[in-house]
């Protein structure tokens, strides 16, 4: 039997990176989590959460609890995100419940980690970010980029 992995992004670019993972997700029995309601996928199961911010306090409360009831319902093996808060909630999740986790900072922070990018490191397996002069400066890895 494959493993497990929760795949979560954000909508928007986040999502847009994650999704060039398919092909590798794929050797794997996936099942997807983002905030957009109009995502619809052929073949894999999609589940959808609400979006927060660090300025949202409330939502964010919320969002950990859906997050929480997804990751017991779900149990993966593994998760795997490109961001934000929805991705790092996983995270924190699959720390607490000893899985394996892989945080992908986006493309789109080329000087330094992104705040989710950061508390991650706290609590991912492996952090990786898209640029090589980033992963050298926050001690996080490089293995190339999603967009180019």
């Amino acid at each position: 039997m494959s493993k497990k992995v929760l795949a979560i992004a954000s909508y928007g670019g986040h999502w847009k990176q994650l999704r060039r993972l398919d092909t590798f997700l794929s050797n794997y029995n996936t099942t997807y989590i983002t905030t957009n309601k109009d995502v619809k996928l052929k073949d894999e199961t999609v589940h959808y959460v609400i979006d927060a911010n660090q300025n949202e306090k409330v939502k964010l409360i919320f969002l950990f609890i859906q997050s929480f009831i997804l990751f017991i319902r779900i149990w993966p093996d593994t998760v795997i995100t490109t961001g934000a808060a929805p991705g790092l909630f996983m995270v924190v999740l699959a720390k607490i419940f000893n899985k394996k986790s892989i945080w992908i900072d986006s493309i789109a922070n080329a000087k330094k980690l992104s705040l989710s990018g950061e508390l991650s490191k706290r609590f991912s397996t492996h952090t990786l970010s898209q640029w090589d002069n980033v992963s050298l400066a926050e001690s996080v890895e490089y293995k190339g980029k999603l967009l180019k």
